[in-house]
Protein backbone atom coordinates (compact mmCIF):
# COMPACT_ATOMS: atom_id res chain seq x y z
CA UNK A 1 0.00 0.00 0.00
CA UNK A 2 1.75 3.17 -0.62
CA UNK A 3 1.25 5.92 1.44
CA UNK A 4 1.89 9.37 0.70
CA UNK A 5 1.63 13.22 2.79
CA UNK A 6 -1.87 14.18 3.91
CA UNK A 7 -0.94 18.36 2.60
CA UNK A 8 1.22 20.76 4.81
CA UNK A 9 1.58 17.96 8.00
CA UNK A 10 3.75 14.89 9.29
CA UNK A 11 0.75 12.35 8.66
CA UNK A 12 0.97 9.91 6.50
CA UNK A 13 -1.75 8.25 4.96
CA UNK A 14 -2.96 5.42 2.80
CA UNK A 15 -3.94 6.11 -0.98
CA UNK A 16 -7.07 4.53 -0.61
CA UNK A 17 -9.46 4.59 2.28
CA UNK A 18 -12.53 3.15 2.81
CA UNK A 19 -15.48 5.71 2.66
CA UNK A 20 -18.45 4.19 5.31
CA UNK A 21 -21.72 5.69 3.59
CA UNK A 22 -23.09 2.23 2.66
CA UNK A 23 -22.99 1.69 6.66
CA UNK A 24 -26.30 1.44 7.47
CA UNK A 25 -28.73 1.95 4.79
CA UNK A 26 -31.07 4.20 7.18
CA UNK A 27 -33.20 7.07 5.54
CA UNK A 28 -34.59 7.15 1.77
CA UNK A 29 -30.90 8.26 0.59
CA UNK A 30 -28.40 6.30 2.14
CA UNK A 31 -30.93 3.38 2.46
CA UNK A 32 -29.95 3.30 -2.18
CA UNK A 33 -26.18 3.13 -1.53
CA UNK A 34 -26.21 0.22 1.05
CA UNK A 35 -27.19 -1.36 4.54
CA UNK A 36 -23.85 -2.71 5.68
CA UNK A 37 -24.55 -4.26 9.12
CA UNK A 38 -21.67 -4.46 12.04
CA UNK A 39 -20.71 -8.27 10.91
CA UNK A 40 -20.23 -7.24 7.13
CA UNK A 41 -18.38 -4.38 8.53
CA UNK A 42 -16.19 -6.16 10.41
CA UNK A 43 -15.16 -8.43 7.46
CA UNK A 44 -14.75 -5.48 4.88
CA UNK A 45 -12.36 -4.04 7.90
CA UNK A 46 -10.23 -7.23 8.16
CA UNK A 47 -9.86 -7.26 4.08
CA UNK A 48 -8.71 -3.47 4.46
CA UNK A 49 -6.13 -4.25 6.78
CA UNK A 50 -5.10 -7.53 5.22
CA UNK A 51 -4.34 -4.83 2.04
CA UNK A 52 -2.47 -2.29 3.99
CA UNK A 53 -5.47 0.14 4.02
CA UNK A 54 -6.10 1.22 7.24
CA UNK A 55 -7.87 4.42 7.00
CA UNK A 56 -11.49 4.86 7.48
CA UNK A 57 -13.77 7.57 6.71
CA UNK A 58 -17.79 8.57 7.80
CA UNK A 59 -19.38 11.03 9.11
CA UNK A 60 -21.95 11.58 11.25
CA UNK A 61 -24.87 12.82 8.93
CA UNK A 62 -24.56 9.52 7.43
CA UNK A 63 -27.25 7.46 8.38
CA UNK A 64 -28.10 9.68 10.80
CA UNK A 65 -25.51 8.30 13.09
CA UNK A 66 -25.49 4.91 12.38
CA UNK A 67 -22.79 4.54 10.14
CA UNK A 68 -20.66 5.86 12.82
CA UNK A 69 -21.47 3.07 15.69
CA UNK A 70 -21.43 0.32 12.86
CA UNK A 71 -17.71 1.52 11.64
CA UNK A 72 -17.08 1.99 15.92
CA UNK A 73 -18.00 -1.18 16.56
CA UNK A 74 -15.97 -2.99 13.35
CA UNK A 75 -12.92 -1.23 14.81
CA UNK A 76 -13.34 -2.47 18.54
CA UNK A 77 -10.19 -4.03 19.43
CA UNK A 78 -8.03 -2.22 16.80
CA UNK A 79 -8.62 1.18 17.49
CA UNK A 80 -4.37 1.43 17.63
CA UNK A 81 -4.15 0.19 14.09
CA UNK A 82 -6.28 2.49 12.24
CA UNK A 83 -6.95 6.20 11.26
CA UNK A 84 -10.74 7.75 11.41
CA UNK A 85 -12.33 10.64 9.60
CA UNK A 86 -15.65 12.06 10.52
CA UNK A 87 -17.06 15.71 9.55
CA UNK A 88 -19.89 17.72 11.13
CA UNK A 89 -21.51 20.97 9.84
CA UNK A 90 -24.83 19.42 8.45
CA UNK A 91 -27.94 19.14 10.19
CA UNK A 92 -28.34 16.45 12.90
CA UNK A 93 -31.75 17.62 14.64
CA UNK A 94 -34.91 19.80 13.87
CA UNK A 95 -33.19 22.52 16.54
CA UNK A 96 -32.00 25.81 15.21
CA UNK A 97 -28.38 24.94 16.94
CA UNK A 98 -28.85 21.22 15.62
CA UNK A 99 -26.72 22.25 12.46
CA UNK A 100 -23.63 24.74 11.07
CA UNK A 101 -20.07 25.40 12.21
CA UNK A 102 -20.83 27.20 15.51
CA UNK A 103 -18.62 26.62 18.52
CA UNK A 104 -22.10 25.09 20.08
CA UNK A 105 -22.60 22.84 17.64
CA UNK A 106 -19.09 21.34 16.81
CA UNK A 107 -18.31 21.04 20.35
CA UNK A 108 -21.44 18.85 20.79
CA UNK A 109 -21.05 17.00 17.57
CA UNK A 110 -17.52 16.26 17.81
CA UNK A 111 -18.45 14.48 21.29
CA UNK A 112 -21.67 12.72 19.78
CA UNK A 113 -19.41 11.12 17.16
CA UNK A 114 -16.50 9.98 19.86
CA UNK A 115 -19.48 8.28 21.34
CA UNK A 116 -20.83 6.66 18.49
CA UNK A 117 -17.25 6.01 17.43
CA UNK A 118 -16.46 4.36 20.39
CA UNK A 119 -13.38 6.29 20.65
CA UNK A 120 -11.64 9.10 22.64
CA UNK A 121 -9.78 11.16 19.40
CA UNK A 122 -10.51 11.61 15.85
CA UNK A 123 -7.59 11.15 13.62
CA UNK A 124 -9.37 14.40 11.05
CA UNK A 125 -12.00 15.97 11.61
CA UNK A 126 -13.79 17.72 8.82
CA UNK A 127 -15.79 20.56 8.23
CA UNK A 128 -18.45 19.04 6.07
CA UNK A 129 -19.64 22.25 4.41
CA UNK A 130 -18.90 26.32 4.76
CA UNK A 131 -20.76 27.93 7.56
CA UNK A 132 -21.08 31.86 6.05
CA UNK A 133 -23.83 32.42 8.95
CA UNK A 134 -20.50 31.68 11.95
CA UNK A 135 -17.39 33.92 11.46
CA UNK A 136 -14.80 31.59 10.25
CA UNK A 137 -12.32 32.41 13.48
CA UNK A 138 -15.66 31.21 16.31
CA UNK A 139 -14.84 27.89 13.62
CA UNK A 140 -11.75 27.66 14.13
CA UNK A 141 -11.12 28.41 17.87
CA UNK A 142 -13.72 25.50 18.63
CA UNK A 143 -11.55 23.08 16.60
CA UNK A 144 -8.57 24.25 17.97
CA UNK A 145 -9.67 24.33 21.35
CA UNK A 146 -10.78 20.38 20.49
CA UNK A 147 -7.36 19.81 19.29
CA UNK A 148 -6.34 21.17 22.49
CA UNK A 149 -8.34 19.04 24.48
CA UNK A 150 -6.66 15.83 22.51
CA UNK A 151 -10.17 15.27 20.91
CA UNK A 152 -8.63 15.83 17.37
CA UNK A 153 -5.62 15.48 15.62
CA UNK A 154 -6.03 17.37 12.20
CA UNK A 155 -8.08 19.29 10.78
CA UNK A 156 -9.93 18.90 7.25
CA UNK A 157 -12.40 21.08 5.13
CA UNK A 158 -15.39 19.46 2.63
CA UNK A 159 -17.27 21.33 -0.14
CA UNK A 160 -15.90 24.56 0.07
CA UNK A 161 -15.47 27.20 -2.49
CA UNK A 162 -11.77 28.15 -2.95
CA UNK A 163 -12.27 31.55 -1.46
CA UNK A 164 -14.04 29.67 1.61
CA UNK A 165 -10.89 27.76 1.80
CA UNK A 166 -8.37 30.57 1.61
CA UNK A 167 -10.45 32.43 3.82
CA UNK A 168 -9.72 30.39 6.43
CA UNK A 169 -6.36 29.60 6.06
CA UNK A 170 -5.87 33.24 6.10
CA UNK A 171 -7.58 33.50 10.01
CA UNK A 172 -5.35 30.48 11.17
CA UNK A 173 -2.62 32.32 10.09
CA UNK A 174 -3.44 35.58 11.63
CA UNK A 175 -4.46 34.14 14.70
CA UNK A 176 -2.35 30.87 15.19
CA UNK A 177 -5.10 28.34 15.07
CA UNK A 178 -5.30 24.73 13.88
CA UNK A 179 -5.16 24.60 10.34
CA UNK A 180 -7.29 22.60 7.34
CA UNK A 181 -4.45 20.11 6.36
CA UNK A 182 -6.94 18.17 4.28
CA UNK A 183 -9.60 18.90 1.43
CA UNK A 184 -11.82 16.95 0.20
CA UNK A 185 -14.09 16.91 -2.68
CA UNK A 186 -15.75 15.44 -5.65
CA UNK A 187 -13.84 14.86 -8.26
CA UNK A 188 -13.83 12.13 -11.40
CA UNK A 189 -13.28 11.32 -14.49
CA UNK A 190 -16.54 12.94 -15.13
CA UNK A 191 -16.39 15.72 -12.94
CA UNK A 192 -13.12 17.61 -13.38
CA UNK A 193 -14.38 21.18 -11.92
CA UNK A 194 -12.07 20.44 -9.05
CA UNK A 195 -9.36 20.92 -11.13
CA UNK A 196 -10.09 25.15 -12.24
CA UNK A 197 -9.79 26.45 -8.88
CA UNK A 198 -9.42 24.24 -5.76
CA UNK A 199 -6.64 22.28 -7.00
CA UNK A 200 -4.16 24.71 -7.84
CA UNK A 201 -5.14 26.55 -4.66
CA UNK A 202 -4.36 22.86 -2.89
CA UNK A 203 -0.70 22.87 -4.35
CA UNK A 204 0.25 26.63 -3.36
CA UNK A 205 -1.20 26.28 0.25
CA UNK A 206 -0.43 22.87 1.07
CA UNK A 207 -3.59 20.68 1.27
CA UNK A 208 -3.60 17.16 0.24
CA UNK A 209 -6.97 16.08 -1.52
CA UNK A 210 -9.35 13.37 -0.15
CA UNK A 211 -11.49 12.79 -3.77
CA UNK A 212 -15.16 11.48 -2.18
CA UNK A 213 -17.24 9.78 -5.34
CA UNK A 214 -13.90 8.66 -7.18
CA UNK A 215 -16.53 6.87 -9.85
CA UNK A 216 -18.90 9.57 -10.56
CA UNK A 217 -21.97 8.66 -8.13
CA UNK A 218 -21.82 5.04 -9.47
CA UNK A 219 -21.16 5.80 -13.48
CA UNK A 220 -18.18 4.79 -14.00
CA UNK A 221 -18.79 1.13 -12.26
CA UNK A 222 -18.89 -0.57 -15.79
CA UNK A 223 -22.41 -0.59 -15.36
CA UNK A 224 -23.37 1.71 -18.05
CA UNK A 225 -22.29 1.01 -21.67
CA UNK A 226 -23.67 2.91 -24.63
CA UNK A 227 -26.94 1.27 -25.91
CA UNK A 228 -27.51 -0.58 -22.81
CA UNK A 229 -30.06 -0.09 -19.70
CA UNK A 230 -28.34 0.41 -16.14
CA UNK A 231 -27.14 -2.88 -14.88
CA UNK A 232 -28.82 -3.85 -11.15
CA UNK A 233 -27.02 -1.79 -8.77
CA UNK A 234 -26.58 1.80 -6.98
CA UNK A 235 -27.59 3.72 -10.61
CA UNK A 236 -30.50 1.14 -11.01
CA UNK A 237 -31.80 2.32 -7.60
CA UNK A 238 -31.89 5.88 -7.73
CA UNK A 239 -28.52 6.00 -6.08
CA UNK A 240 -27.24 8.81 -8.11
CA UNK A 241 -29.77 10.94 -6.78
CA UNK A 242 -28.33 14.18 -5.56
CA UNK A 243 -25.40 13.81 -7.73
CA UNK A 244 -24.52 16.41 -10.75
CA UNK A 245 -26.46 16.13 -14.23
CA UNK A 246 -24.04 14.56 -16.66
CA UNK A 247 -25.23 14.30 -20.03
CA UNK A 248 -25.61 10.96 -21.87
CA UNK A 249 -23.27 11.61 -25.11
CA UNK A 250 -20.24 13.13 -22.52
CA UNK A 251 -20.68 9.94 -19.89
CA UNK A 252 -20.52 7.42 -22.88
CA UNK A 253 -17.50 9.57 -24.45
CA UNK A 254 -15.67 8.95 -20.92
CA UNK A 255 -17.18 5.40 -20.84
CA UNK A 256 -15.79 4.27 -24.77
CA UNK A 257 -12.35 5.77 -24.00
CA UNK A 258 -12.20 3.77 -20.20
CA UNK A 259 -13.36 0.32 -21.51
CA UNK A 260 -10.76 0.82 -24.28
CA UNK A 261 -8.21 1.07 -21.90
CA UNK A 262 -9.42 -1.41 -19.62
CA UNK A 263 -9.25 -3.93 -22.41
CA UNK A 264 -5.39 -2.83 -22.78
CA UNK A 265 -4.00 -3.05 -19.52
CA UNK A 266 -6.65 -6.11 -18.51
CA UNK A 267 -8.23 -4.48 -15.81
CA UNK A 268 -11.68 -2.87 -14.79
CA UNK A 269 -13.36 0.34 -15.70
CA UNK A 270 -13.58 1.44 -12.57
CA UNK A 271 -9.74 0.38 -11.55
CA UNK A 272 -8.39 2.41 -14.84
CA UNK A 273 -10.96 5.28 -13.35
CA UNK A 274 -9.24 4.88 -9.76
CA UNK A 275 -6.29 4.48 -11.22
CA UNK A 276 -6.74 7.86 -13.77
CA UNK A 277 -7.00 9.86 -10.06
CA UNK A 278 -4.16 8.49 -8.18
CA UNK A 279 -1.83 10.11 -10.91
CA UNK A 280 -3.53 14.00 -10.49
CA UNK A 281 -1.66 16.70 -8.76
CA UNK A 282 -2.71 17.26 -5.45
CA UNK A 283 -4.02 14.14 -4.49
CA UNK A 284 -3.24 12.04 -1.26
CA UNK A 285 -6.19 9.41 -1.02
CA UNK A 286 -9.24 8.38 -2.65
CA UNK A 287 -12.13 7.71 -0.49
CA UNK A 288 -13.70 4.39 -1.82
CA UNK A 289 -17.07 2.63 -1.12
CA UNK A 290 -18.34 -0.60 -1.03
CA UNK A 291 -21.60 -2.43 -0.96
CA UNK A 292 -19.98 -5.84 -0.14
CA UNK A 293 -16.65 -7.73 -0.14
CA UNK A 294 -16.37 -8.52 -3.83
CA UNK A 295 -16.60 -4.42 -4.68
CA UNK A 296 -13.50 -3.74 -1.68
CA UNK A 297 -11.35 -6.35 -3.74
CA UNK A 298 -12.64 -4.40 -6.87
CA UNK A 299 -11.23 -1.14 -6.10
CA UNK A 300 -8.42 -2.84 -4.37
CA UNK A 301 -6.76 -3.23 -8.10
CA UNK A 302 -6.52 -0.10 -8.93
CA UNK A 303 -2.90 -0.40 -7.14
CA UNK A 304 0.09 -1.93 -7.67
CA UNK A 305 0.15 -0.82 -11.45
CA UNK A 306 -0.10 2.38 -13.35
CA UNK A 307 -1.58 4.09 -16.61
CA UNK A 308 0.93 4.79 -19.31
CA UNK A 309 1.24 8.64 -19.66
CA UNK A 310 -0.23 8.50 -23.36
CA UNK A 311 -3.07 6.24 -21.88
CA UNK A 312 -3.19 9.11 -19.47
CA UNK A 313 -3.48 11.42 -22.11
CA UNK A 314 -6.74 10.03 -23.96
CA UNK A 315 -8.48 9.56 -21.31
CA UNK A 316 -7.89 13.58 -20.46
CA UNK A 317 -9.28 14.35 -23.71
CA UNK A 318 -11.95 12.41 -23.79
CA UNK A 319 -13.38 14.13 -20.53
CA UNK A 320 -11.60 17.17 -21.06
CA UNK A 321 -14.52 20.40 -20.87
CA UNK A 322 -14.32 24.03 -21.60
CA UNK A 323 -14.26 25.38 -17.61
CA UNK A 324 -16.62 28.31 -16.91
CA UNK A 325 -15.10 31.49 -17.01
CA UNK A 326 -12.68 32.77 -15.83
CA UNK A 327 -10.63 30.03 -16.16
CA UNK A 328 -11.04 29.40 -19.88
CA UNK A 329 -9.82 33.13 -19.66
CA UNK A 330 -7.24 32.39 -17.76
CA UNK A 331 -5.89 29.82 -20.54
CA UNK A 332 -4.73 32.33 -22.48
CA UNK A 333 -1.93 34.08 -19.95
CA UNK A 334 -0.89 30.25 -19.17
CA UNK A 335 2.92 31.49 -19.36
CA UNK A 336 2.38 33.58 -16.02
CA UNK A 337 -0.81 31.44 -14.67
CA UNK A 338 0.27 27.86 -15.20
CA UNK A 339 -2.36 25.30 -14.73
CA UNK A 340 -1.30 21.57 -12.89
CA UNK A 341 -3.32 19.49 -15.44
CA UNK A 342 -4.53 19.85 -19.73
CA UNK A 343 -8.06 20.90 -18.94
Amino acid sequence: MEHRQLGRSGLKVPVLSLGTGTFGGVGSMFSKWGATDVAEARRLVDVCLEAGLNFFDTADVYSGGASEQILGQALQGRRDQVLISTKATFSTGGGPNDKGSSRHHLIRACEASLKRLGTDYIDLYFMHGYDALTPVEETLRALDDLITAGKIRYLGCSNFSGWHVMKSLASSERYGLGRYVAYQGYYSLIGRDYEWELMPLALEQGLGTMVWSPLGWGRLTGKIRRGQPPAAGRIQQGGAEGGPIVEDDYLYQVVDALDAIAAETGKTVPQVALNWLLQRPSVANIVVGARNEEQLRQNLGALGWTLSAEQVARLDAASQRTPIYPYWHQRGFNERNPKPTSW
